[in-house]
């Protein structure tokens, strides 16, 4: 049942969040949100563009310089506590928007998405008070005698534009907006056209709890919008998750004013098993690992690496666990598998399964769509598998896996780096030493061991290769929001 507020939320037209106010665009234009379990249109959003882009940057810009500048770290601190608790008092609300406007499953939703949006709030709150620089004692050695006071400061960067997917609408915005607000930054986000409900009503949230005007703004559109916000001069930083191809472009369009870039990009991840792993947990491990959230997860497993020995018994035994796996409408709480979260996305799917199984893979589940309403696939484990085919090079984005064999002696470090991407993996194994021995062979940014998708705000996040640039989440996200200063003081 949909809640009340969400219902009003829904009945009223979307508009931008610039400067604190709510807007049209410049030019009118709109565009329809829908439920992907459904095809039901669900409210009409503002088609934002360039003009309007450039009225956020303008809004961040002058909150940067304005009474934002002003606020103390503390006071920083206690908005982003505050807005950590009134995400958790919303959080049914949230987590129903994210399952009628994504498709997932508003368990997920609500035990994750939510959950972890309120926790990386409170975490940056943390930080926002322990931001510092330090002192040095240096020499400058060709003025003999001279003694010196130097020191550095950590300053917010300026005006960042956040971009971000479809597939964690809330999640990934709140990997990038309280990090960036802790600092002392001021935010320009574009959402995802599929997926821009959550962001406005994080909107709503962070005005209510008193955050100064423009000092968050949200232009939702296309790809023109996020194009627009990436080459703006007055940006100082640009965050982008989504797929490498755009990042590869959002790194062009930045180098204008060469505003700093971080990016968490596409993925193909192994999951390593050997034939001493427990396979009472790794069977139901290995198959969460590309089933969760519908496959539509950059760190998924996707490319499953099972040592020969075990080979046969692994795969059928994940092949069941796929096959007895629900699929339903995201609002249903029962639902293990929810509708991909456009037709797009699921043409690509089904696309890549036509192809994969027409190149020679065989199916030992799935394979095809499901049913004819909504955009669901079928969870899907495919063998037969060569290295050139395009369901095991490329990120498919769905709930599919590839399984294919490998023979211990020889070793599993050529495999599982035979890839462009290096964002995750998983290795199941009881032998510590040969787990710790693997995790060091694969380039990945993050690994997991007995385990997959297990991620904490404490830990940083970001990839190899063509995964991106930087990381989030973690201590480590404060260095992309600031910048340090040098000064030294002849005494």
């Amino acid at each position: 049942m949909v809640v009340e507020p969400v219902r009003e939320f829904l009945r009223t037209p979307k508009q931008h969040l610039i400067g604190g106010r709510w807007v049209d665009s410049a030019s009118g234009e709109r565009f329809d949100t829908v439920d992907p379990a459904t095809g039901r249109v669900l409210t009409s959003i503002a088609k934002g563009g360039a003009e309007d882009v450039d009225r956020a940057v303008r809004a961040a810009r002058e909150a940067f310089e304005g009474e934002w500048s002003r606020w103390t770290p503390a006071q920083r601190q206690r908005l982003l506590y505050r807005v950590s608790e009134v995400i958790r008092d919303r959080a049914t609300e949230f987590a129903q928007l994210e399952s009628l406007d994504n498709g997932k499953s508003v368990a997920v939703a609500e035990g994750v998405d939510v959950l972890w949006s309120a926790e990386l709030f409170a975490y940056y709150a943390g930080w926002a008070t322990k931001i510092e620089g330090r002192t040095i004692d240096i020499s400058v050695p060709w003025v003999p005698g001279g003694s010196w006071h130097a020191y550095t400061l950590r300053e917010p960067v300026g005006v960042c534009g956040a971009i971000v997917p479809w597939n964690f609408p809330l999640v990934m915005a709140c990997f990038k907006i309280p990090a960036a607000l802790a600092c002392g930054n001021t935010v320009v986000l574009k959402p995802a056209e599929q997926t821009p409900l959550t962001a406005l009503l994080l909107g709503e949230v962070l005005s209510e709890a008193g955050l100064p005007d423009g000092v968050f703004n949200v232009v939702t559109g296309y790809g023109e919008a996020g194009a627009a916000l990436a080459a703006h001069d007055d940006v100082d930083k640009i965050a982008f998750t989504g797929s490498t191809e755009v990042g590869k472009l959002i790194v062009d369009a930045a180098k204008g004013n060469l505003k700093k870039v971080s990016l968490e990009l596409g993925g193909k991840s192994p999951q390593v098993v050997y034939a001493d792993a427990d396979l009472d947990t790794a069977i139901p491990g290995t198959a969460s690992g590309f089933l969760f959230n519908h496959g539509q997860t950059c760190t998924a497993g996707t490319r499953l690496l099972v040592e020969n020995s075990i080979f046969d018994e692994f795969t059928a035994g994940v092949a069941e666990v796929a096959r007895g796996a629900k699929i339903g409408p995201g609002l249903d709480p029962t639902t293990d598998i929810g509708p991909l979260v456009s037709a797009e996305q699921l043409a690509r799917v089904t696309g890549y399964l036509d192809q994969g199984l027409a190149d020679g893979a065989r199916a030992l589940s799935g394979g095809k769509r499901h049913g004819d309403n909504g955009f669901y696939v079928e969870p899907t484990v495919l063998v037969d598998v060569k290295d050139d085919f395009s369901v095991y090079r490329e990120e498919i984005f769905g709930p599919v896996v590839v399984a294919t064999p490998f023979d211990a002696e020889e070793g599993v470090r050529p495999a599982a780096n035979d890839t462009p991407y290096g964002l995750a993996a998983s290795i199941w194994t009881r032998d510590i030493s040969k787990a710790h021995r693997t995790a060091r062979e694969i380039n990945a940014g993050t690994v997991w061991i007995n385990c997959h998708n297990a991620f904490d705000c404490a830990m940083p996040f970001g990839g190899y290769k063509q995964s991106g640039w930087g990381r989030e989440l973690g201590e480590a996200a404060i260095d992309l929001y600031t910048q340090t200063k040098a000064v030294n003081v002849a005494l």
